[in-house]
């Protein structure tokens, strides 16, 4: 078996082992933070401190985080018409406005119906359009708008801050779907100046089934299930405390951005030797003005994106032709489309991302696999001999 490279770290990144370490310390006592005995209030102390450790991520305050199943499920909570400033009683939001490269969870629509999502197009470099995005904010009605900070395709930033300016002369809210950035690049809520974020734990090293809605201001939220008072009445029932405990534990990590700067500089040299070595290959977004500083969407006219991710699994390769999210359809991307990258690229589309463990190491097998596996399937061979 060859050695195996994990380069899919958009999809999930690997459990922290300080995330471990706290989710074992819950398992085995009796944690209910609903309780008012003793062990129930150990366990709400537990759910407090993680509460301040995510919050502390993004610059907020723990009275501000809601904690949800998930990212997709703290998006559904969000996009709702009924969000709406404390005091805006019977207002709901007729429109809901997105960028034409969200995730999916977004893109859906969450509690809007379909007739009233207005997509924004983005440039060819993946970037929302600020002024087709005022034109459509100026159409009237109001309009909740969401626009994720990093694609998950490409690892394009969006420029937020402006978005959020625009959004609010039009008498607007702005949700951001943040799963991606949380842990890659710095957050500051306030300087972003969004009304709502959405982020999730198992991007930034803890435990899948947990995710953070933080709100930026009071904000009515419609809840999606009833039936408790759990999260301030803003999502009922038990909370899980254990992957809590672990989401804090991982976002405390995370906040450290230690990696950064070496992450940044092994993708750099990725790029540089990917390019080299594949004629008339292009990385997808590499000209928007910032990228998250792990991901790498390269795009080969001719190769076919998701017998590439087969080949190059056989060959120790742990990657993606896109999000994971699509995993199991034979699709094309609806972000490279919105970016009118050309079909045939799109389809030759291979997403690798990295991770605070990659190493130099990684890198020499994963470009060596690369290199084998690739020009042979250009060949038209299967690649499994690779």
């Amino acid at each position: 078996m060859p050695e195996r490279v994990y380069a899919d770290w958009n999809a999930t990144a690997p459990l922290r082992p300080q995330a471990r370490d706290a989710m074992m310390a819950v398992f085995g006592p009796a944690v209910n933070p609903s309780s008012v005995h003793t062990e129930g209030r150990a366990a709400r102390r537990i759910v407090d401190d993680a509460r301040a450790q995510v919050a502390a991520l993004v610059g907020a305050t723990p009275q501000q985080v809601v904690f949800t199943g998930g990212g997709t499920e703290a998006n559904a909570l969000a996009l709702s018409p009924a969000l709406q400033p404390a005091g805006a009683k019977g207002q709901v939001f007729q429109r809901l406005v997105v960028s034409a490269v969200e995730h999916p969870s977004v893109m859906s629509g969450g509690r809007f119906a379909k007739d009233a999502i207005v997509e924004v197009p983005v440039t060819g470099d993946g970037v929302i359009d600020l002024d087709a995005l005022d034109a459509v904010l100026a159409q009237g009605p109001r309009a909740l708008v969401s626009v994720m900070l990093a694609n998950n395709e490409t690892g394009v930033v969006q420029p937020i801050s402006q978005v959020a300016a625009k959004v609010h002369q039009h008498g607007g809210l702005l949700h951001v779907d943040a799963v991606q950035a949380a842990g890659k690049i710095a957050i500051d809520i306030n300087a972003l100046g969004a009304d709502v974020y959405t982020i999730t734990a198992h991007k930034l090293g803890g435990p899948q089934g947990v995710g953070a809605l933080i709100l930026c201001q009071d904000v009515g939220l419609d809840p999606l299930v009833v039936g408790g008072g759990q999260e301030r009445g803003r999502r009922p029932g038990t909370e899980s405390v254990a992957a809590i405990a672990g989401f804090g534990a991982a976002a405390a990590e995370a906040a450290k951005l230690a990696a950064t700067s070496s992450m940044r500089a092994r993708r750099d040299r990725l790029e540089a030797e990917l390019l080299a070595k594949t004629p008339g290959a292009v990385v997808v977004g590499q000209m928007a003005p910032e990228r998250l500083p792990n991901t790498t969407l390269i795009a080969v006219p001719g190769l076919k994106g998701e017998t590439a991710v087969i080949a190059l699994d056989l060959a120790g390769l742990a990657v993606s032709s896109g999000s994971a999210c699509s995993s199991g359809k034979v699709a094309s991307s609806h972000v490279l489309h919105a970016m009118g990258l050309d079909p045939d690229l799109a389809r030759g589309a291979v997403r690798l991302t990295l991770g605070w463990t990659t190493t130099e190491v990684d890198l020499d097998i994963l470009l060596g696999a690369w290199n084998k596996v690739v020009p042979s399937l250009l060949r038209g061979q299967s690649g499994i001999a690779a």
